[in-house]
């Protein structure tokens, strides 16, 4: 029996902790909410190019900085790690986590957990996005705070594509467009 318990709290501690939550229901719709949810070519779940980003993409829309750069490519490198709840290493890693990692390689301090990111940087549209900025995400029903966070990796044809860690298939490459990531979102920011 106590064996039982002892399992029972730990699983009851580990749900209430948040990083890279799941959403089981979207959520609620928001006013101020400035994206819309336009049907792709990479929302119907199955394996694409999604993944297939090339370091330091070019375009129009992108901005030149070399530490934006710096760090896309080194979270990049971690495409197709699994994802484990609160790890840094190529054994598995969360969304926080590859970020922390992402800018410590390249010697940018940073804070360790997305809610912590999200009060980093200048908040700008979603239309300023450019490749580099961060978005977040509350993808938890149960918390009202941000759990979720990505790097954007590349804009193009007013499609914002970031990298993060998803909790489903790992560190993977996936558009805002996609009714999942567009209905949590909640703001970018800027950091470099």
């Amino acid at each position: 029996m106590k064996q039982v318990y002892i399992v029972g709290y730990t699983l009851l501690m580990l749900g209430s902790l948040s990083s890279c939550g799941v959403l089981k229901k979207k959520p609620k719709s928001q006013a101020h909410r400035t994206i819309t949810v336009t049907p792709n070519k990479w929302s119907s779940g199955k394996s694409g190019p999604e993944n297939s980003v090339s370091p330091t993409p070019k375009t129009a829309l992108s901005r030149v900085n070399p530490e934006a750069d710096a760090v896309i490519n080194t979270a990049l490198t971690f495409a197709g790690v699994k994802y484990k709840y609160g790890g840094t290493t190529n054994k598995g890693m969360d969304c926080s986590g590859l970020l922390y990692v992402s800018f410590s390689a390249n010697n940018i301090p940073f804070p360790r957990v997305s809610y912590d990111m999200a009060t980093e940087g200048e908040k700008i549209s979603v239309e300023e996005v450019q490749k580099g900025d961060l978005l977040f995400f509350r993808t938890s029903r149960r918390s009202g705070r941000i759990n979720h966070v990505g790097l954007v990796v590349d804009v193009k044809d007013n499609e914002i594509r970031f990298i993060h860690a998803s909790t489903s298939r790992g560190v993977i490459v996936s558009s805002l467009r996609e009714g999942y990531w567009n209905a949590a979102f909640v703001k970018a920011t800027r950091v470099f």
